[in-house]
């Protein structure tokens, strides 16, 4: 859990986020599969192996291995991170055909997603009818818990779908030996609102003891705060990708739920903020994209200060940052340019061991935006101190 010494939200929120919250809720990271479904992303099998590591050292507690039947390096890529003795389960993909859940069986996955299609938008798609997916979801869950293997079964485009049905399909895979079950809005359209009302109309078909997965996406750029109504309405596992990477515009950011369920709302999910920045530069490296540099937690301008304004409070960190650079080990920084302030300069010249006298600052500043303007960017540290040597010597 988060130490609150490195939390500065105020009192506010304490005051109006009541609710039914748990105390702990799991992280499902489906990087590996859904996440490598990201346009022109390919992760060959030591990458993922690489990576599964690095989500077991982040505290995810279960990682989804990728799809197995996609080729013979994802079948390849699973055996590496089974052989790897993970702490985190590993955890299989499957669509509700038997040959799926018996090549999983073959690895020795002992815990899987089984999937198939619910709405009537998928359906037409795929050319089927709710009786054939009923049929086909009895059987390779059947399959799957014969074997003893724990199932968690994925409704896709749940929340597109018509309600009594999907009480129907969810019933037929838990007498078929479902242990869990996952409400999933496949398009990334369901508001936070729709999502809490949803998961705790769920609970009540499957009653009090069936664990309640949630898998969003972030079309909207509502999969942050949906996942936050879904653990609020019941949901116990919240499935994310590193980055919140994936199809279209994504998943739900994994790190990103954590740190906001956690600090906001005093959930424990056993992330260790610590580790995110080297694992999403990991995974953004391997995976060829770039992130906005003021992305949440991971971005690199977080921390990062250029305006005059901001500067002058720079040595309170409280006072112009929610949480902590310690909390994710980021480094606290000030930068020149156009924006730059009194402040600023000072604070420069200590970091670089510079003195001028205090007549000369004012025209160092000057030189400094002017600088910053003509380049359309940032001043660095070696043409700062040349700066400093031309108005001393003037």
């Amino acid at each position: 859990m988060i130490d609150p010494i490195h939390i500065w939200t105020g009192d506010l929120n304490a005051a109006s986020t009541g609710g039914a919250f748990p105390t702990r809720v799991g992280l499902y990271d489906t990087t590996l599969r859904d996440g490598e479904q990201t346009v022109g992303v390919a992760l060959g099998p030591d990458t993922k192996l690489e990576i599964a590591r690095a989500l077991d050292r982040l505290g995810v507690d279960r990682i989804e291995a990728g799809f197995a039947r996609v080729s013979e390096d994802d079948e390849r890529a699973y055996r590496l991170i089974l052989e790897a003795g993970l702490t985190a389960e590993v955890w299989g993909f499957a669509r509700a055909v038997p040959a799926d859940v018996s090549q999983l069986l073959d690895l020795g996955v002992t815990a899987t997603v089984i999937e198939s299609p619910v709405s009537e938008n998928k359906l037409a798609a795929y050319g089927l009818d709710r009786a054939e997916v009923i049929k086909r979801v009895a059987a390779s869950v059947g399959l799957a818990a014969e074997n003893d293997m724990t199932v968690c079964y994925f409704a896709v485009d749940s929340t597109r779908s018509d309600l009594a049905f999907l009480r129907e399909v969810y019933l037929a895979a838990l007498e078929a030996g479902a242990r869990e079950i996952a409400v999933v809005d496949t398009i990334g359209i369901a508001t936070p609102e729709t999502v809490e009302s949803l998961i705790g109309e769920v609970r009540t078909w499957i009653g009090p003891d069936v664990p309640i997965h949630w898998h969003g996406h972030n079309d909207f750029g509502l999969a942050t705060a949906g996942s936050i109504a879904a653990v609020r309405g019941g949901a116990t596992w919240i499935q994310g990708t590193v980055n919140g990477m994936g199809e279209r515009a994504g998943n739900t950011n994994i790190a990103e739920f954590a740190l906001a369920v956690e600090a906001l709302y005093s959930v424990e999910t056993g992330l260790r903020f610590e580790e995110i920045l080297e694992v999403a530069r990991l995974v953004q490296e391997r995976s060829g994209y770039s992130l906005e540099p003021w992305k949440p937690l991971t971005g690199d301008n977080l921390f990062i200060r250029e305006s005059g304004a901001v500067a002058m409070q720079f040595h309170e960190p409280p006072a112009v940052e929610p949480y902590s650079s310690e909390l994710v080990g980021a480094r606290r920084a000030i930068v020149l340019g156009k924006k730059s302030g009194l402040a600023s300069i000072r604070i420069k010249l200590d970091e670089l061991g510079l003195d001028i006298d205090a007549e000369h600052m004012a025209g160092l500043l000057d030189r400094v935006k002017r600088l910053g303007s003509d380049k359309g960017g940032l001043v660095t540290d070696e043409e700062f101190r040349r700066l400093a040597i031309e108005v001393t010597s003037s």
